[in-house]
This record gives C-alpha cells, sequence and structure tokens, in this order.
C-alpha cells in the first residue's frame, strides 16, 4: 500500500532522526499536542520530539523540503498557543533538558526544553540565579528570546540582558552562534524578538548571586482599600532601591487558611514585595510598604528564592484558559487605578487578574537600542487576563472584559506592549511591540536570515526580500 504524503515525511524523517515521531492516531499524541494554555487546542501532522541539535537540524530540513508549516516547541507555555500548529510539523524541543552551570564564571548554559524551575534549581545549588519567569514551569527559551521580566529584573536586569550567547538553527538547517563577538547583529534581534530567527538549541546565561533566602510574601487588602494602596505603593515604588520589586494584582482571594475568613471569594488587592538581598536590610526596606494602612494579611517573610519562583504556580496551572492583553504604562497613574479596580468589579470569572508589575531599576539603565526588547522606558506594565476553565464555556465574554479593560487603559500607555504577552493581535502591533527604529532593523534581519518566512507562527516580523 502506497504511503501518504505524512506518512512519507514521517519514513523521511525518521531515516535520521534519534528522538520520537508521534503522529495522529499513535499513542501519547494528544498528549503531546497539549499545551499550558487550555483554550489552545491545535492537531498537527507530526510532532517531532528532539534529543538534541541534529534531530532540530534533521526536523528543520526535513519540514523546509516538503513544505510544511512548523511550530517551535520549548516549555509549550505561549500564551497565544504559538508552540502548536494545525497540520504541520511541531519542532518539540521539550525533551532536550541539559544544564551546565559554572559557579566560578557564574554562567549557566541550558537547552531549550528547559523551564524556569528546573534552571532555578541548578542555580541556586550555588547561591546564584538569572532574572526568570514568574511561573516555574514557564520555559527559558520563549521567555528569554521575547525579553525576560521576572523578580530579578530591577535587579540584574531583563532575561535577555543577561544572555551571553545562542546556538540557533536557521531556516537552512544551519548552525550558528550568535554573541557579542560572533553574528553581533543577530545577536542584538534575538534578545526581543528571537522567536522569528531560528530554533535556538542552547542558551548561555550570566549568573548573579541570589539568595538562598530573599525577603518576599504577599500583602492583602480588601478590595475598597485598593485605590488608597496602589497609590502609596506607586509612591513608595518611587524610592525603592533596585533591590525591591513589587508586583500589584487584584486577584480573588482564596478560602486558604493564611487569607482572613472575611476576604475568603471576594476580589483583593495582593501587594507583593520581593527584596533581593541581605534579609536585615530588606525587613527596613520594605516596612513602609508592610505596614501601611495596616494590611489585612501581611505574609511577607524570608523565603527560599526557589519558592518565591512557584508563588503563583497554583493559580496558573497547566489547562486553563487564558486570554492575555498588556501594555506599557508610562506610570501607575490615578486613572489607571481607578480604571483597574472598575474592571475588578467586574470580573468575568473569579480566577481573571489584574496585575501591575513594577519596572525602572537595572532594566531601565540599559541603554534602549542594546538589544531588540523594547519598553524600557516603562515604569509599570499592565496585565489583564482573562482565565476561565470550563471548555464549554463562550469565551467571548472572557475576551471581551479583557479587551475592553485593556482598551481603557490606553491613555497611560507608552505605545507598546511585551511581545511575551501578546495574542495574536496582528501586525501593526507587532510593529508598536519594537517600535519603528528596531522594526526596520529586525525587518533586515528577517530578510537575512528567514526571508521565506519558514518561522511565522510567532509575533512575526514578515520578511519583504522572500
Amino acid at each position: 500500500m502506497a504511503l501518504t504524503a505524512q506518512e512519507s515525511i514521517r519514513d523521511e524523517l525518521s531515516r535520521d532522526f534519534a528522538g520520537e515521531l508521534i503522529a495522529p492516531g499513535d499513542a501519547g499524541y494528544d498528549e503531546a499536542r497539549r499545551v499550558w494554555n487550555g483554550a489552545i487546542d491545535r492537531r498537527p501532522s507530526l510532532i517531532a520530539r528532539c534529543t538534541g541539535t541534529a534531530d532540530v537540524i534533521a526536523a528543520v530540513k526535513c519540514a523546509r523540503a516538503n513544505e510544511q508549516d512548523v511550530a517551535i516547541r520549548g516549555g509549550g507555555h505561549s500564551n497565544a498557543g504559538h508552540s502548536m500548529i494545525d497540520g504541520g510539523i511541531v519542532i518539540d524541543c521539550s525533551p532536550m533538558k541539559g544544564i551546565r552551570v559554572d559557579p566560578s564564571s557564574r554562567t549557566a548554559t541550558a537547552q531549550p526544553g528547559v523551564v524556569w524551575g528546573e534552571l532555578d534549581r541548578e542555580t541556586q545549588a550555588f547561591g546564584l540565579g538569572v532574572t526568570g519567569g514568574e511561573v516555574s514551569d514557564t520555559g527559558i527559551a520563549g521567555l528569554t528570546l521575547g525579553g525576560g521580566i521576572g523578580w530579578l529584573k530591577r535587579m540584574y536586569g531583563l532575561t535577555c540582558d543577561n544572555l551571553l550567547s545562542v546556538d540557533l538553527v536557521t531556516a537552512e538547517g544551519e548552525l550558528i552562534r550568535a554573541s557579542e563577538n560572533e553574528n553581533a547583529e543577530l545577536y542584538w534581534g534575538v534578545r526581543g524578538a528571537g522567536h522569528n530567527f531560528g530554533v535556538v538549541t542552547q542558551f548561555e546565561y550570566r549568573l548573579h548571586p541570589v539568595g538562598p533566602l530573599v525577603l518576599a510574601g504577599f500583602i492583602l487588602y480588601p478590595l475598597d482599600r485598593a485605590a488608597d494602596v496602589l497609590r502609596f505603593t506607586r509612591d513608595f515604588c518611587d524610592e525603592a532601591p533596585d533591590e525591591v520589586t513589587v508586583t500589584s494584582a487584584i486577584i480573588t482571594a482564596p478560602p486558604a487558611p493564611f487569607v482572613p475568613e472575611a476576604l475568603h471569594n471576594k476580589p483583593v488587592l495582593a501587594v507583593v514585595p520581593c527584596y533581593v538581598g541581605p534579609v536585615e536590610e530588606g525587613e527596613r526596606a520594605l516596612r513602609p510598604l508592610r505596614e501601611y494602612g495596616p494590611p489585612a494579611a501581611d505574609l511577607v517573610e524570608p523565603t527560599p528564592y526557589v519558592t518565591v519562583q512557584r508563588f503563583i504556580d497554583e493559580t496558573y496551572p497547566p489547562g486553563r484558559r487564558i486570554y492575555i492583553k498588556s501594555e506599557w504604562l508610562r506610570g501607575l497613574e490615578d486613572g489607571a487605578i481607578d480604571k483597574a479596580i472598575e474592571g475588578a468589579e467586574r470580573f468575568d470569572t473569579p480566577l481573571s487578574q489584574i496585575i501591575f508589575h513594577q519596572m525602572g531599576g537595572a532594566l531601565a539603565r540599559v541603554p534602549d537600542d542594546a538589544t531588540a526588547f523594547d519598553g524600557r522606558d516603562a515604569k509599570y506594565m499592565a496585565t489583564i487576563i482573562a482565565v476561565w476553565e470550563a471548555p464549554d464555556d463562550d469565551r467571548e465574554p472572557h475576551v471581551t472584559w479583557a479587551r475592553e479593560l485593556w482598551e481603557q487603559m490606553k491613555p497611560w500607555s507608552t505605545g507598546g506592549s511585551y511581545v511575551n504577552h501578546m495574542m495574536d493581535e496582528g501586525d501593526a502591533r507587532v510593529h508598536a511591540a519594537y517600535g519603528h527604529g528596531k522594526y526596520e532593523r529586525l525587518l533586515a534581519l528577517k530578510n537575512m536570515y528567514d526571508p521565506t518566512n519558514f518561522f511565522r507562527l510567532n509575533q512575526n516580523i514578515k520578511p519583504t526580500a522572500g
């Protein structure tokens, strides 16, 4: 019996592929195509689970030769679902878990299947760390290539600011290295728009002293106190040293023992500071924030950094439906605060959240043209997350709630957005995320390294050369 086209592609790839090839009908197919965002339900023709760089090269060459669309999967945490595809081939790097830490040079190398909890565990064995995601099962690859925001950003800069080099497989299946001294323009581009240029098979990071204990935790207030507390927190943050990072979120309080019973299942303001430095110095630095109000609950205490990195894991388990909108803000102005509280009063589900991430510090002192990442002039990032669980829920009310609140934040916007917090929002939105000058520079890189737009399932820079 003659092979189908997809069977023929699988047979061709299997001749030079050490990993597992999974197609519809195979055991484990549904598990292999599942990604973090439960709203994404896509059915690829083939999932190529790579064991190393040679597998990635083989998969790229096979897909290109057979004119197959591709998705690149690392941790599978893309909000927009870019790590999975309908039809085509998923180049799945999630089995590539190698990590090496060199404490003497304070560097680490890691493969693209590593997630932040795994990298943190290895680096913290030596009291070191690099800015990483705020959910421990977020993949290092996607977060790094889009910029990289985490608890260490004000102290040590973004993840991409600490990226020393990458090994990257191009659309032609060629392995190249990009660093300050090799392919320097590509090195500039991967630090903020790296999803566009190839499959990164190794990341090299600069590490910094971290912990193992930091001073961090949740400070809770009822929603009717939120406006006053957010204004105080804003003023506190304006004077805070780099060691302090504060994230403020309006959430629905869980019925947990550490939450006062009067707040159970009600919208609350959670102010979450993290002090990266000696705990005793942190106690002094955070005292004004902890004493203001006073709060309904103060859960700030010396905490292992790896635990802080898991603070919100239970809030974002794999499989929940997510729709996210994000905007850089020039400041946490009174109008933005008022709109956020009004939005919380219309929460579409008790799982949804409104988050203000404090920016500034070290990340703002990196020259704007040093990397493709754009947004260093923002003082805050507003992130609006609609979350729902039931698969038969109508998604439109959730999406509408997030979009409407996002529109209401625009008067305080710097004009851009964080690409890692974007859905599929169109060319104009991608252009705005980088600004015209950087976008033109990225377009030249795309024309050079991927003129046919082989890598297009991303926040896409569309080439003009192909």
